[in-house]
């Protein structure tokens, strides 16, 4: 008897188990459904193209999942770091999602609205004092290489003369060469190479008065932060971030008035910074355009841009050695 009663036993048993797990799988299995196709659909990073007025604005945004079915992303204005956004609703093929302004003292929201249609996000943005701006976007590219850099000869991008084979971005021109150094006295324009750029290693001298800030731009697309953060904890928006991304894994400032320097390569989108002397950011991808870029447009070259509109700044010493 007992040689059968037990088999029999577990097998009742065992029967009984699997019944309920498959009934409480089959009650729950709405729990643990994958996200609808209109979710999947717009994620991944969009370059945006903002229509400002009389101007045509850069702007970025990427979604991805949060778990399961939550739908995030990060956002970047045409000025400004980027910025998490808690949830992007997609209801009916229609995106939406709000954050509060940047610099706004109470609490109001810039809204995103827009539509997926070809592959291409079009739609409107509402700043927080209630404007409304159409934009278009394309998926971002990857900038994968697939051979290492072959590189040409180093250019000196100054001549220690004047701004010749550069030009500033509007009419108030601050900078100058004083004693063969570049030197913006005070706030004005940014200063952009005339020549375009794609991969490069990027040698850059610079020094700044107590309280300063500036940027070195990749591109015109990449802003590498220059600011007076000496005895700080690193950041991505203080001395060696790429602008709201990538934080540097110390602060290596010098105190304000020194001489320091920059060697950056970028390849791609990976970017390694080298800040006197020592290696902040090592090989990491650079996820879109930081604030204040001059566009949008990720796969093109583009110049090197001197940021001049928040203090003065001296640089020296510019050279680029491009890849062939």
């Amino acid at each position: 008897m007992k040689k059968t009663f037990l088999p029999f036993f577990f097998t009742k048993h065992i029967c009984f188990l699997l019944m309920i797990s498959f009934l409480l799988l089959g009650n729950s299995s709405s729990a643990f459904s994958a996200p609808v196709a209109e979710d999947q659909s717009v994620i991944g990073r969009w370059d945006l193209t903002v229509q400002m007025g009389d101007r045509l604005a850069p702007s970025w945004l990427e979604v991805k999942l949060s778990g399961i079915k939550t739908l995030v992303g990060y956002f970047v204005a045409d000025g400004g770091s980027a910025r998490p956004v808690a949830h992007v609703q997609v209801t009916d093929g229609k995106i939406h999602f709000a954050i509060p302004g940047q610099w706004d003292t109470n609490t109001r929201y810039m809204e995103f609205d827009a539509v997926l249609e070809n592959d291409q996000l079009k739609g409107t943005i509402t700043s927080t004092s209630g404007a409304k701006y159409p934009f278009t976007g394309v998926r971002a590219p990857l900038l994968k290489r697939t051979n290492a850099p072959v590189w040409g000869k180093p250019i000196n991008l100054l001549n220690g003369k004047n701004t010749e084979s550069w030009h500033a971005s509007g009419s108030n021109n601050q900078w100058k060469i004083i004693n063969g150094v570049l030197t913006s006295p005070q706030s004005g324009s940014n200063l952009i190479t005339d020549q375009k750029f794609e991969d490069f290693k990027l040698h850059i001298e610079f020094r700044y008065p107590v309280g300063s800030n500036s940027g070195v731009y990749l591109r015109g697309r990449y802003e590498v932060q220059v600011e007076d953060n000496a005895g700080k904890e690193p950041s991505s928006t203080y001395f060696g971030g790429i602008y709201g991304f990538l934080t540097p894994n110390e602060m290596v400032a010098k105190p304000a008035g020194e001489w320091q320097t920059y060697d950056i390569t970028l390849i791609g989108r990976r970017v390694t910074v080298v800040a006197n002397g020592k290696t902040i950011i090592a090989d990491q991808i650079i996820p879109g355009i930081t604030g204040g870029a001059l566009d949008s447009k990720e796969g093109e070259s583009g110049p090197i841009m001197l940021q001049g509109d928040h203090g003065p700044v001296e640089y020296r010493n510019i050279i680029i050695t491009p890849a062939k």
